[in-house]
């Protein structure tokens, strides 16, 4: 094998690669779409089949913009949901709403007057 070959065979694999890749990211994008209705999305499916590179250069061209749309919407989403569960994980929570959650507390007869007067001093201490 000479080093001409080596470096075409390279190249076709990561070609292949880069297609197993765009069609993975098309196929993401195809189940995502809502807008789409399901025969339209079995014919992008079927057409990605039989005829891959085609396929993915007109999807990319044709649905380019609510592509990256929706792929922005799905990371927004995620990142929300993230921050959202460190949020909780870490118990951290502002002033007022220990306040309030022991004005609940209070307000239910869970706690006495003075065991939410201390409450409310701690959280306000701790600001």
């Amino acid at each position: 094998m000479s080093i001409a070959e080596f470096f075409w065979y390279m190249f076709i694999i990561f070609a292949f690669f880069v297609l197993l890749m765009v069609i993975f990211s098309i196929i993401t994008d195809i189940f995502r779409n809502k807008e789409s209705s399901g025969f339209v999305k079995a014919l992008w499916f079927i057409f990605l089949i039989l005829f891959p590179w085609l396929t993915a250069l007109i999807y990319l061209i044709v649905e380019h913009k609510g592509m990256a749309e929706r792929s922005e919407k799905a990371a927004r989403q995620q990142m929300d949901a993230q921050a959202a569960y460190i949020k909780q994980a870490a118990g951290t929570s502002t002033p007022a709403d220990q306040i309030a959650n022991a004005k609940s507390l209070l307000d239910a007869g869970t706690i006495s007057q003075a065991e939410f007067d201390q409450l409310k001093a701690k959280a306000l201490a701790s600001s």
